[in-house]
């Protein structure tokens, strides 16, 4: 109970250094794959418009990974938080886009999940 009584307690500095309360960032997993025999110009193509129509437009960040199976977080480039709305976004633009298997986990907090 002592524990708990001190976290309300914790100074902005502090919650800022913990990221937590309004310091708390969410963000989501997302994994995608793309045909067999995608050649690594059509990949580079791909990836270039996703950062340019749906990353960086909506505020957002993506780190991550692959050849013809993709996976990475994506957050927000400033401090905040991902919605369920970003999370739609960057669903329905890979789907749209020809991305195969397309998986989006639930929001988390990105450095306490």
């Amino acid at each position: 109970m002592i524990i708990l009584d001190k976290a309300k307690n914790r100074s902005r500095r502090l919650r800022k250094k913990l990221r937590v309360d309004e310091f708390q960032e969410l963000g989501f997993d997302v994994a995608w794959s793309f045909a067999e025999g995608t050649s690594n110009d059509e990949i580079d193509q791909f990836i270039d418009k996703f950062f340019k129509e749906a990353i960086e437009p909506n505020g957002l960040g993506y780190g991550g990974e692959g050849d013809l199976l993709w996976h990475g977080l994506v957050c927000t480039q400033k401090l905040g938080k991902c919605t369920d709305e970003h999370r739609k976004i960057v669903e329905t633009w890979l789907s749209d886009n020809g991305a195969k298997s397309v998986a989006v986990s639930e929001l988390y907090d990105v450095w306490w999940s």
